[in-house]
């Protein structure tokens, strides 16, 4: 089966030679071609190039892309999809002037979801998660990774797990899988947190690692959740089963939780709305993916990610959606690359990079993702007709998006 795009507008993130991810000035530069022809055959980008050079092609279905932009899906690196129900009424309690810890604190948050998951049986957990994933792949999704963490005992964060891997098994575009059990720390713990520490590293890191349930680890070094000797505990013991670190970290306070990611070689360290200069440096020369995650601080009225800052340093940035129950319910993409040009000042080009090739980085995939190369996998957005690619998030408020291929195929 062939598929050819024909009179596209502009052609976004182009590769001819294939790179893993763009770094600081370089993330400036998004290559494009317009008024061009992209040719997919099966589930493959197969060749494109601009329609004055377009080959005499005789493909099994052939699109007029008149005044339309086509660019790879966006790949969402950090999300919280599977969960059961929702937590509106917090949202509520913010509004009337509750803080997001206050709310923790009175057995809200985290611990609230974490119940509800408990109560609420697998094949449920299953259906609202589907729902869920469908709901962003319309939005352009087209690469996801979905933690745990809202389960806090070992029977419900192995059931989070085994939802993704029926996630994974169901659906078409690539899921990564990460453990995610040292997200808060239960009430039965409250009073003996080091109990709860060894029964995630000694008890269910065993288990998942046995099923082969996630590919990361992860932990949130926060004040008031997990220290970072915790962090250290958990990470050394995730290496001997082949978890690669994925942590949060630096969401409320830097407590040194950056560094030991890049101790232990993280693959992402995200959030960072607090970065000091010492975190900047530790970053500098390391294979690390800084991750921001604009959309949560929108919804919690906390400060963004300073991207500047971190562009300026000639360090990479990567963009994800957090989508979960508590600090951020919604999954859209478009939204965060929209946030990121107007709370973070990227410019569209730099958002896009970071929304598209370095989110695949932060997966591990970006050689088979996150551009329009030869040989990758095809899954692209087609626009409706808009005037310019700056558009996308310059109307944060519009569906700009008239259609979605993952491998190959229309969604």
């Amino acid at each position: 089966m062939s598929l050819l795009l024909t009179n596209i507008k502009e052609l976004l993130q182009v590769r001819e030679q294939n790179i893993l991810k763009v770094s600081g000035s370089e993330m400036k530069e998004l290559p494009t071609i317009k008024n061009a022809w992209l040719l997919i055959k099966n589930d493959k980008i197969v060749d494109f190039g601009t329609m004055e050079s377009i080959p005499k092609i005789n493909a099994d279905e052939t699109i007029d892309a008149t005044g339309k932009i086509v660019l790879p899906t966006w790949c969402d690196s950090h999300t919280h999809i599977v969960y059961a129900g929702n937590r509106e009424q917090e949202f509520a309690d913010r509004i009337n002037g509750l803080s997001y810890e206050e709310i923790a604190n009175r057995g809200g948050g985290i611990l609230n979801s974490a119940k509800t998951l408990q109560e609420t049986p697998e094949d449920e957990v299953y259906e609202q998660s589907a729902k869920r994933l469908e709901e962003v792949m319309k939005l352009g999704t087209g690469a996801v990774e979905i933690k745990s963490g809202y389960g806090l005992t070992e029977e419900a964060e192995l059931k989070i797990l085994r939802v993704i891997r029926k996630l994974k098994e169901n659906y078409n575009l690539p899921v990564k899988s990460t453990f995610l059990g040292a997200h808060a720390i239960p009430k039965n713990y409250k009073h003996d947190p080091d109990a709860y520490m060894d029964l995630v590293i000694d008890k269910i890191l065993p288990k998942v690692a046995k099923e082969g349930l996630a590919e990361y680890i992860d932990i949130f070094c926060e004040k008031g959740y997990f220290s970072i000797k915790d962090t250290q505990r958990l990470l050394s013991a995730a290496k001997e089963y082949g978890l690669k670190p994925k942590i949060h970290v630096n969401q409320f306070n830097s407590i040194g939780g950056v560094k030991t990611g890049v101790e232990y070689e993280a693959l992402s360290v995200d959030h960072l709305e607090i970065m000091t200069d010492e975190d900047i440096e530790v970053l500098k020369g390391t294979k690390t993916m800084p991750v921001a995650l604009p959309s949560c601080s929108l919804f919690l009225s906390i400060p963004y990610t300073p991207a500047r800052k971190i562009l300026d340093a000639e360090l990479p940035l990567a963009l994800a959606t957090d989508f979960n129950p508590g600090s951020t319910p919604s999954g859209n993409m478009n939204l965060v690359v929209s946030l990121a040009c107007i709370k973070m000042k990227m410019t569209p080009e730099e958002a896009i990079n970071a929304a598209t090739i370095n989110g695949a980085y932060a997966m591990e995939l970006s050689e088979t993702h996150g551009s329009i190369t030869k040989g990758k996998m095809a899954n692209f957005i087609i626009t409706k007709e808009i005037p310019s690619y700056t558009f996308l998030p310059y109307a944060f408020g519009t569906n700009s998006i008239e259609s979605v291929y993952i491998n190959g195929k229309k969604i």
